[in-house]
Parts: structure tokens; sequence; C-alpha cells
């Protein structure tokens, strides 16, 4: 049978109306112990994921566990894109346990799910097999998540692979939110993003505008 090739996205890809975000204790208890990616890396990703998010309008939905009595208060650079928004503070280890959460992804009324955060083997596998179980897509931004070693996350990755669940990264996050440079109307924040958060990707968009004027696209 013939297939045809259409300049259309493919239907497991992200936009800013088919998904929602849940980031999960990104706490300063939890990046202590975390060794499986350098906690400034992790920061910085996790920054531009709640900058992603906030700034292409995905609904998402800020959690912690045991703010005041052991994990301490979520990043700066996760809160301060959401200004005023409610953080539940959890007890439970599994996101997907706390009533409250599943009402806000109830209210939200979205399949598919982005899900980032420490540490990745126990608060996110939790939540991340009880939704693929429940019949929810499932994709995990594994370098703004962590874990107490290599081995621990890399297992958590491969288990949650195994069962559905769709890797990405930080910067993919971003870019396929955006995905075509003719939109302008958000390509300043795209790449405002890329500055602050990218990396060397960032370095070279702001040398490239410094030194000839260029942009993407």
């Amino acid at each position: 049978m013939a297939v045809n090739a259409r300049p259309s996205p493919g239907k497991t890809l992200l936009d800013p109306s088919n998904h929602a975000l849940i980031m999960i204790d990104h706490q300063p208890q939890m990046a202590f112990a975390t060794k499986s990616i350098d906690a400034v890396l992790l920061r910085n990703n996790a920054g531009m994921v709640a900058a992603a998010a906030a700034g292409f309008g995905v609904p998402t939905i800020l959690t912690t566990v045991a703010e005041k009595s052991f994990s301490g208060p979520i990043f700066d650079e996760v809160k301060q894109p959401f200004p005023g928004a409610e953080i539940i503070d959890r007890s439970t280890m599994n996101t997907w346990e706390d009533a409250r959460v599943c009402d806000r992804v109830n209210e939200i009324g979205r399949q598919r799910l982005v899900l980032a955060g420490l540490w990745t083997s126990v608060c996110i596998v939790g939540p991340a097999l009880s939704a693929l179980d429940q019949g929810f897509e499932v994709h995990v931004i594994a370098d703004a998540c962590g874990d107490v070693s290599d081995e621990a996350h890399r297992c958590a990755m491969d288990r949650m692979v195994q069962a559905g669940a769709r890797p990405m990264t930080a910067l993919q996050y971003l870019l396929e939110l955006q995905r075509d440079w003719a939109r302008g109307e958000t390509y300043a924040l795209t790449t405002g993003i890329a500055v602050k958060h990218g990396g060397g990707y960032g370095l070279g968009l702001i040398y490239a505008k410094a030194m000839f004027d260029a942009h993407e696209g």
C-alpha cells in the first residue's frame, strides 16, 4: 500500500494545546543527594521547562513533598514563571496517590502528560507508571530529572520506557513547542529562553545576533 508524505506534524509530537506538565519535587533536600546530574545543570533544565510551559500557556501542576518539615521550598527557577500558582505539598512519594493532584489532572482534562522531577526512581516512576496504567500517555523530561546515582536514574528511565513512557530533554521540549521559526508570535519567547537556559546553543544565538544580526529561520 502506497503512502504519501504530507507537511503535517506527527500525532505524538507535543504542542501547547495537547498536554499538561507536572513538575515534581524540585527541592533542595531532594537535590542534595542527586548524583546523576550536576545540580546547576538540573536547576537550569528545570527552569527551561518551566519557562517554556509558562510562556506557551501549557497547564502546569507544581508539587512538592514535605516542603516545610524536610525537603525545603521549590526551586525559584520553577516557581517564578508561575506567579501565584498553587503548589501542592504532599506526604505521598507517589504524586499520583494524592487526590488533589488527580483532581487537577481531571480538571485540566488532557490525556497526555509530561513529567519532570526528583528523584527519577521514586517520584517520577510512581506517577508515570500509575498514569500509564490508567490510560494516559506519558512523556518524561530525562534531564530535568535526577537520582541518587547514574544507575538509579538509568534503571528508572528504562523501567518507564519499557512500560510505554516517552523520554525527551528540556531543550527538546522547548523547541518542540515552537517547532516552526515562522511562528513570529513566540519567536522572541523561545530564543529568549534558549539564551538564558540553552547552554552552548544559547551562546550561539547570542554570538550570531551580536556579530551578524542573524536569527533562526
